[in-house]
């Protein structure tokens, strides 16, 4: 059984630890299925106007014989058909595993690791597999504000590298600048040349409203994706940090990534010795959403940034389970994932949020 409880190798108060533990970048997506069922007052209607008195022609009745449908031919009368939308309640979970020197682990099983969801081990475990092609759906945020004037050729120059380097047939991406505002230079696309044309387009100017623009592209960008538990969704954040114009609160733009099943990674355009506020910033938006913040020693090396988001993104894992449970309430659930062998490290979003009851 999956849920195999290791106690003994693993102690902590108040956490049943068992065999399914993941360093995540993490989606949290319930999946939906339709399917279809005759609507039982069209076949009600149907079998009345068949039998009723007044709706036959006695004489047409004589001459007229049964109407008669042959199995896999379709109906002389078209009945409406009704839809049937049923939420089933799965958790799709996108992680990293590393060693201690950040390299990445691939090869584990799921009996590697442990969960716990809202504090409760799953209900059922799904599907653990690796996730070496898994279609992307990512977003490029350079932060075109005045005070990154003088870096921002070096974050075009780079983001377009990566580009080329990450996309594949059934990945897509967008672009986009922000300052005070958001400006979506081109929309998801898999054509690098659209999407290098868009990244020239932007121009540095102006002030910076990080957290503004963090929470709008999530939410209008990547909320509604029509594919909820077969992408990976995840934005690239080139940015000092420093925000000073927006009327989101840092803890507002996370919350939205987390609704939108988005993992962060941020790359730290301060090549200043000394870390400074703006890079706490992009520590705490990247960790909390699963992804990881990287910090060049010099301009120049932002392209090794984008270099090192490129390979997390080929070697990560998929974890589909039930959670126990649960309630669509809207509720923020938590997620804690380790791994069992102390020398990897688990990189875990920590948590999302329930879907609310259908309306």
């Amino acid at each position: 059984m999956l849920v195999t409880a290791l106690n003994r190798t693993h102690r902590r108060p108040g956490l049943l630890t068992f065999a399914l533990l993941l360093p995540v970048a993490f989606a949290a997506a319930p999946l939906y299925a339709q399917t279809k069922a005759t609507s039982p007052a069209a076949s009600a209607a149907t079998a009345g106007s068949q039998t009723s008195p007044t709706a036959q022609q006695p004489a047409a009745s004589k001459t007229t014989p049964p109407t008669t449908t042959t199995p896999g031919q379709p109906s002389s009368q078209e009945e409406p058909i009704t839809t049937i939308q049923v939420q089933v309640n799965e958790v799709n979970l996108i992680f990293t595993v590393t060693d201690k020197k950040g390299r990445f682990i691939t090869g584990l099983q799921r009996q590697n690791f442990g969960l716990l969801d809202d504090q409760r081990p799953p209900e059922a475990v799904l599907g653990f597999t690796q996730q070496t092609n898994l279609p992307l759906r990512v977003g490029i945020m350079l932060d075109t504000s005045s005070s990154i004037r003088q870096r921002f050729q070096f974050e075009q120059d780079s983001a377009i590298e990566f580009l080329l380097q990450i996309l594949h047939l059934n990945d897509r991406a967008f672009v986009e600048g922000f300052d005070i505002s958001t400006d979506v230079a081109q929309g998801f696309t898999n054509n690098v040349d659209l999407l290098n044309q868009g990244i020239r387009k932007l121009r540095p100017g102006g002030g910076t409203a990080l957290y503004d623009a963090l929470y709008k592209t999530c939410r209008d960008q990547m909320l509604d994706l029509p594919e909820p538990g077969s992408v990976r969704r995840a934005l690239i954040l080139v940015s000092d940090g420093d925000d000073n114009y927006s009327r989101a609160q840092e803890s507002d733009a996370i919350k939205m990534c987390q609704r939108a099943n988005t993992i962060v990674y941020a790359i730290s355009t301060n090549v200043s010795p000394s870390r400074d506020k703006g890079d706490d910033v992009l520590k705490a938006i990247s960790e909390a959403t699963g992804g990881q913040a990287f910090y060049p020693t010099k301009i120049e090396d932002v392209a090794l940034g984008f270099r090192n988001i490129e390979q997390e993104l080929r070697s990560q894992y998929s974890l589909v389970y039930r959670p126990a449970d649960f309630r669509q309430d809207g509720s923020f659930r938590t997620i804690y994932l380790q791994a069992l062998d102390p020398r990897y490290h688990v990189r875990a979003q920590k948590g999302y949020f329930a879907p609310k009851p259908p309306q």
